[in-house]
């Protein structure tokens, strides 16, 4: 590695990209503060999965171990037909890559990602709200900007034009249950006529649940709006399988519309820059959204320590944007295919998967192997 300068620079927000992108800059020597709006840095109580290509840069910044201690790893994902409760794929993740597959409860990745980042030197205030300056500067004092606030960025409106989401005419429920009998180390996904329903297992005998609805009411975007437990339970009365006694454990959840968000044309405008979310917001279909951010810090990190700024902020966009246009076109197309509801439509679709998991298993596994494989630290 070529060490240009030490820079001082403010990230803007502390979630994932930010409290990642942290611990990668103050550790390749750079002076950076974290800047966070909440009064403390916490998460509402949700899942995430943390696929190899995220993997891959965790145990970059030295945290592979302490994840393992936090996480369930996940051996395959299943496929299940929600109204007979019958399987259609099993894609084995066992021997997939040469990195593990980890689901872990947000808050516990954002509590260790905090932790790296102040161990590496950087500083995390909370009750820190941002107003990036106009006409792309840094704030005072500072080399560089960074935009890690998520979807409804200050930073981007600074960086590029406005740009309007749409509403998907999908919503979205998350919950975490207890969960103490069935602790298969597996994601499964419920499949169903214009709904879907995701589930895996975490530590302390929880089960993180995400249930997915076409409707054409609107929704709020956001993920802290509560909703009645009923709600969801009626939605997928209809289901097979543990799915109707998943629900029933449920006593608070959440409920958020799906917006889908153009990635950003300009990730960089003088001296303030985007990440993660703020530069491209993915809707949950992939489950990219964290290791796409993780990716992101890397990447950046590399680019501010061994090349002039400038430069480095072109080299950033020039390295992750056409791959996050890729994984957040495909998250999209994922709904489609899981939604399908027109039945001979449906039917073969499923009989098409389970003709090719049976003849041969690992080829749709190895059809994702450019998002799974990918290595950013590389």
């Amino acid at each position: 590695m070529r060490m240009t300068e030490t820079l001082k620079m403010t990230i803007a927000g502390g979630g994932v990209a930010g409290l990642s992108l942290a611990a990668a800059l103050a550790g390749r020597g750079h002076e950076v503060k974290v800047a966070e709006r909440a009064a403390e840095i916490r998460e509402v109580g949700a899942g995430i999965q943390i696929s190899p290509n995220g993997v891959r840069v965790l145990e970059a910044l030295g945290l592979r171990d302490e994840l393992s201690e936090l996480a369930v790893q996940i051996e395959r994902v299943r496929l299940i037909d929600g109204p007979t409760g019958r399987d259609v794929l099993t894609l084995d993740l066992s021997d997939a890559t040469d990195m593990p597959w980890f689901a872990v409860h947000r808050a516990d990745l954002i509590e260790l990602l905090k932790k790296a980042a102040i161990g590496a030197g950087a500083t995390v205030e909370t009750g820190s709200e941002v107003a990036p300056p106009p006409e792309g500067k840094a704030l005072e004092g500072d080399d560089l900007l960074i935009g890690a606030d998520g979807l409804k960025s200050a930073v981007r409106a600074r960086v590029e034009d406005a740009s309007k989401a749409f509403f998907t005419r999908q919503v979205a429920w998350r919950a975490v249950v207890e969960d103490v009998e069935d602790r298969e180390p597996e994601v499964r996904v419920f499949m169903g006529p214009k709904r879907h329903l995701v589930s895996y297992p975490l530590t302390n005998d929880r089960r993180n649940i995400v249930a997915v609805e076409e409707r054409v009411a609107w929704a709020e975007e956001g993920w802290s709006h509560s909703d009645h437990p009923g709600n969801v339970r009626g939605a997928f009365d209809g289901f097979k399988g543990p799915v109707k006694d998943w629900l029933a454990r449920v006593d608070e959840v959440f409920l958020w519309g799906l917006f889908r968000h153009p990635v950003a044309h300009r990730w960089y405008s003088g001296r303030q820059v985007l990440i993660g979310d703020a530069a491209h917001p993915t809707l949950p279909f992939l489950a990219q959204g964290a290791n796409l951010a993780l990716e992101d810090a890397w990447v950046l990190a590399r680019c501010l320590s061994e090349h002039p700024l400038e430069e480095a902020l072109a080299r950033y966009q020039d390295a992750r944007e056409d791959r996050c246009i890729r994984v957040t076109d495909a998250a999209s197309r994922n709904a489609r295919n899981y939604h399908l509801s027109f039945p001979p439509v449906r039917f073969a679709a499923h009989t098409a998967l389970r003709v090719a998991g049976a003849v041969a298993p690992g080829r749709i596994r190895q059809s994702l192997d450019w998002i799974y494989k990918y290595d950013a630290t590389n």
